[in-house]
């Protein structure tokens, strides 16, 4: 059973202040992209190629492998947030069930793009269709919100804003499609680190930090499908820490705005860089000019929104 599920961008991330259980409360605009890693969960028979340890928990076995970009990254173990989400649906599943999971990545890894969390919920959608469960949408995202906050978003798929921790999400409405151009760093950033980098920012100012709202304009922009409204109100903040911590994406950044670029970020906790452009062709001529810059490793184009995990093989 195989699933496609995209990746994801921020197109508004605001953070409000940090909660006794060490969470904040986001404002999250999340927008799904033609960026996708595909997850087939299938009966192993022996050990599959490339597969690292069983993990097991009660009646459950998973093994999982991993291939495409930066493949070498990505865990084999029980930290892998895909096993995690396979052991989560088996115990609601509440029988003997063994599967592997062969991940193709194309998502960023460590990118800021929702790659652990894309996995994690095709995993659910292919283990439940692979074991015949056949729960609804609203369970799978109840179970994905136990596992992490992008995990549902990741099942949801379209424009969605994101409140609480950013799992309870409401959908947005978009008049058009829009062109991304993505650049992609070397190495990967921690979520963690950046909040609490976001944390000691906000700290050393002494300033009170507000409650955040989806801003009006950015909804505006989506709802008439304007891309230069929309690459005006693009917001992250997110973005100080992530530059703080890795000061090379001012570079990338100020490239992309020199080439054209209607907006521009860091895609949630980084490292990777979002541009928006006008049309196909001008993210292509953006694309390249990035990668003449040498400013990041590697560049790729994705439009959206798209769909959520999906079902494309079974």
């Amino acid at each position: 059973m195989t699933v496609r599920v995209p990746a994801k961008v921020n197109l508004q991330l605001s953070v409000g202040p940090r909660r006794d259980d060490g969470y904040h409360d986001l404002v999250n605009v999340f927008h799904a992209v033609s960026l996708f890693d595909e997850v087939t969960a299938s009966v192993p028979v022996g050990v599959p190629p490339g597969a690292g340890p069983a993990v097991v928990s009660g009646t459950a076995t998973v093994t999982v492998s991993v291939e495409g970009d930066s493949a070498g990254q990505v865990p084999l173990d029980g930290d892998n947030l895909a096993v995690r989400a396979a052991l989560a649906l088996a115990e609601r599943a509440g029988r003997p069930v063994a599967v592997h999971l062969a991940v193709r990545k194309a998502i960023p890894v460590a990118g800021g793009m929702a790659g652990g969390s894309a996995d994690a919920a095709a995993a659910l959608v292919a283990c439940d269709e692979l074991w015949g469960l056949r729960l609804d949408r609203r369970e799978l995202l109840d179970i994905g919100a136990g596992l992490g906050s992008d995990v549902p978003f990741a099942l949801f798929g379209g424009t969605a804003v994101g409140t609480g921790r950013g799992e309870r999400l409401a959908p947005v409405p978009v008049g058009g499609e829009f062109h991304w151009v993505f650049a992609l760093a070397d190495g990967g950033l921690s979520t963690p680190a950046v909040y609490g980098e976001c944390d000691r920012l906000r700290e050393s100012t002494g300033e009170p930090v507000a409650w955040p709202r989806a801003d009006e304009a950015l909804m505006a922009a989506l709802a008439a499908g304007d891309a230069k409204a929309l690459g005006v109100a693009l917001v992250n903040d997110l973005q100080p820490a992530a530059l703080m911590l890795r000061p090379s994406l001012e570079r990338t950044l100020a490239a992309g705005r020199e080439h054209g670029a209607l907006g521009a970020l860091v895609s949630g906790s980084g490292p990777t860089c979002a541009f928006l452009a006008e049309s196909p062709a001008h993210a292509a001529d953006l694309a390249a000019a990035l990668r003449d810059a040498d400013v990041c490793r590697a560049t790729v184009t994705a439009h959206g929104p798209v769909p959520g995990a999906e079902i494309v093989a079974g």
